[in-house]
């Protein structure tokens, strides 16, 4: 059933409707967060993408774990209220570190507020203004008061101009935000991320929100009926009962080249469906939370590729993780040609 994340045009046809079925998409990384709708919605370009995000189909915040990720614009808000809230929890102890005081901070939150009032600014002009204002940026300060700010709910981040972030006030690009209970918000979050994600198990869903594992028993309560319970190797998981009917397994011979960051890998504690063991250090090397880009067969890793932008073509190297025949790197091939046709440049594929 996680076979649908894989699955080309088989779900929502449009940027929103991707990231509301997801219900939260990361993009820390920009080039993996297009390339991760991009490889959903077929018949879109690089521009279209870009295009759909100017409209404001998503925005991206930091509302859970601490990272960037696309959300629908609507339930931003609500979001950074149920599980940004942890990580503002720990904002003293980071700032004790990194030696940026509350005043500061608080006055860094005020300043942007001010300068971005019916304006779009790049993060370096931001970072000019809280200079302008006498706040210290040193080290990882100016860093700290960019996301503060939008786990505060005050900024988020807007499409990128050129290379440069920009950055608006949250309220001007969703002046009608949704506003469920506690329990409501709880149990959407619950329900996303069960049918995007699913089979998986309560403890997944604590690991991808960051949320306790009473809030996360709480969302499955308030979900209801939209979730079921199956076994998977003996494990309880949850999954929306729809999903049930869906083929267990993608059809044979399918392969997918998807992104670094890319959720089909992202919140399990558990990843033997998707790939063996031994691969995990390749795809996620030293463990430090950077997943690589992967090449998908059946369901299955079994290889990693990077990409190079280039004038006239972009670059792409593979690195495979089992032996690989003739005739199946032909179809590895084949599987990174819609990210050349996504980037508008014709590929330039390399073996080790």
């Amino acid at each position: 059933m996680r076979s649908l994340l894989l699955e080309p045009g088989a779900g929502p046809d449009s940027v929103a409707g991707v990231v509301e079925w997801f219900g939260a998409m990361q993009a820390q990384d920009m080039a993996s967060g297009l390339w991760s709708l991009g490889v959903r919605l077929p018949a879109f370009t690089l521009d279209d993408v870009n295009a759909a995000l100017e409209r404001r189909e998503a925005i991206r915040t930091w509302p859970m774990r601490g990272t960037v990720h696309l959300v629908p614009p609507a339930d931003a808000h609500w979001m950074l209220e149920l599980t940004g809230v942890r990580m503002l929890a720990g904002a003293a102890k980071r700032r004790a570190v990194i030696g940026l005081t509350e005043r500061d901070a608080d006055r860094g939150v005020e300043v942007l507020g001010t300068v971005l009032k019916g304006r779009r600014l790049t993060r370096s002009e931001c970072l000019a203004a809280l200079a302008d204002a006498g706040i210290e940026l040193a080290g990882q300060k100016g860093y700290h008061l960019m996301w503060y700010s939008s786990q505060k709910g005050v900024t988020c981040i807007a499409p990128h101009v050129g290379k440069e972030q920009t950055f608006v006030l949250l309220d001007e690009w969703v002046p009608e935000p949704n506003r469920p209970s506690r329990e409501e918000a709880l149990g959407i979050i619950a329900l996303r991320f069960f049918r995007a994600h699913g089979p998986a198990t309560r403890a997944d869903l604590a690991r991808w929100t960051g949320l306790t594992m009473t809030d996360v028993k709480a969302g499955v309560a308030a979900a209801g009926e939209g979730l079921t319970t199956v076994r998977v190797d003996g494990t309880e998981m949850l999954v929306a009962p729809e999903l049930l009917d869906a083929p267990a397994a993608p059809p044979a011979g399918r392969w997918t080249a998807l992104p670094g960051f890319d959720e089909y890998m992202l919140g399990y504690k558990d990843r033997r469906l998707m790939m063996d063991d031994a691969h995990l250090q390749a795809v996620v090397p030293g463990g430090n939370g950077v997943f690589q880009s992967t090449i998908v067969r059946d369901g299955r890793v079994v290889g990693t590729w990077k990409r190079t932008l280039g004038a006239k073509a972009v670059t792409i190297d593979v690195f495979p993780l089992v032996p690989l025949g003739p005739a199946e790197r032909e179809q590895a091939e084949a599987a990174l040609l819609p990210f050349s046709r996504f980037v508008g440049l014709p590929p330039r594929i390399r073996w080790p």
